[in-house]
């Protein structure tokens, strides 16, 4: 039976395990606490021995105070898994910022956060049979625009020129799923259409019936320092690399389909 470990059971690799339980595998993941039937992070003797038995690896935990808790705690014994597949959800951050312009996997990592940039190239030299997706803007049911639009805490930032692009969490469940029988490798996984967050925002707000919220300058939105990050880098994700090598294509192409499904 494909067992799959998953460190970091958090919105993205929940929706995966919740994939493959419906394909019939088993699926264990981690957690800081062990909530949930999940194996506390801390848990060495369970986490070792669910490594023993994986046939399939992932992490989702991003670097915390300068260095990756996984790699820094578990990295050996990775290596040496008899896993046949290994994966890290990384982040489109590591490009930093290209004033606008398309970046493809060949890009130089050269993002803001160097733990990042070193978690990312970290797991890409563990093992031969690594897969890195490196992912930009997460959203999708219970995490969009839709959301936060209904809770008040959407913006519209006068930065003309400004964009960014996305993925749906499905897609990336379905991205990683391509990849088992794809070749292993550094894969962006993204949506067609990269762009301004103040076109979703409008296009939230008339799917809801709500009005736009006011046109601001970056200093009077009151945003906090990851929001006000985020509008630090402007990029657009090329993700042809994994629709040739993994056959995948996005379900939700752009965040016109994507935000329907959420509504």
């Amino acid at each position: 039976m494909a067992k799959m470990l998953i460190f970091g059971m958090g919105y993205a690799a929940g929706h995966l395990a919740g994939r493959l339980g419906a394909r019939g595998w088993e699926v264990v993941g981690t957690t800081r606490d062990g909530r949930a039937d999940s194996l506390a992070f801390a848990d060495e003797a369970a986490v070792l021995g669910a490594l023993r038995s994986a046939t399939h690896i992932l992490s989702s935990v991003p670097p915390t105070n300068g260095a990756d808790p996984v790699l820094a705690r578990y990295g050996e014994a990775i290596a040496v898994a008899p896993a046949t597949w290994v994966g890290y959800l990384s982040s489109t951050g590591v490009y930093g910022d290209t004033g606008g312009a398309w970046v493809d996997e060949s890009a130089p990592v050269r993002g803001r956060r160097a733990d990042r940039n070193a978690a990312d190239a970290a797991w890409a030299a563990l093992r031969g049979d690594a897969r890195l997706f490196r992912l930009p803007g997460i959203y999708g049911p219970g995490r969009s625009i839709l959301d936060r639009i209904g809770e008040g805490r959407a913006h519209r930032i006068d930065l003309p020129g400004q964009v960014f692009s996305r993925i749906h969490v499905d897609d990336i469940a379905g991205g990683v799923i391509a990849s088992f029988a794809g070749p292993a490798g550094i894969y962006n996984l993204a949506d067609d259409e990269p762009c301004h967050q103040n076109r979703l925002v409008e296009w939230g707000c008339a799917m809801l019936s709500a009005p736009a919220p006011p046109l601001q300058s970056l200093d009077d939105a009151g945003l906090s320092p990851a929001a006000r990050a985020f509008y630090a880098e402007n990029r657009r994700v090329a993700n042809g690399k994994a629709k040739r090598l993994l056959r995948w294509a996005p379900k939700y192409p752009t965040w016109r389909e994507g935000l329907a499904a959420c509504l």
